[in-house]
């Protein structure tokens, strides 16, 4: 039996700025002090503006808010793209490589589903999967 993951010869992805990642049923974007404080600093906010007006306490954690459509606090509802792009938090800086998105090839078929980024453009390689995967356990 071999320790290498199913894609151990890579995967396919390229973003399609489509948002679909950014949006869906109600869920959790979890963000560090250090994320709150990249974000104030990109939209020109201090921290407490970004903590009440785009952040939600889950137990001991933070996670961005969302509207009832089920949009990120973040999504530009005209474009369909991140405001906060390169301030995003490493959660959403490492999608589709999440641990859960890679346990099984059904589970990142699944996934394909609603991404359509996932499984096309350019073969990323094990070397590049793996250190985004292992950021977070999602």
């Amino acid at each position: 039996m071999s320790d290498e993951p199913w894609y151990k010869d890579g995967l396919q992805f390229s973003c399609t700025g489509c948002g679909n990642c950014c949006t869906g049923p109600a869920g959790y974007v979890w963000v560090s002090e250090s994320e709150i404080a990249q974000i104030a600093e990109f939209r020109k906010q201090s921290v407490g503006e970004i903590k009440i007006f785009h952040t939600r306490l889950v137990g001991a954690n933070l996670s961005l808010t969302e509207f009832a459509n089920g949009d990120c606090t973040f999504l530009d509802p005209a474009t369909r793209r991140c405001t906060i792009y390169s301030a995003r938090p490493t959660q959403c800086r490492t999608w589709p490589f999440w641990r859960s998105n890679l346990r099984s090839q059904d589970a990142w078929d699944k996934m394909r589903q609603t991404c359509p980024g996932a499984g096309q453009g350019p073969l990323i390689p094990l070397e590049v999967i793996e250190p985004q995967a292992s950021q977070l356990e999602l």
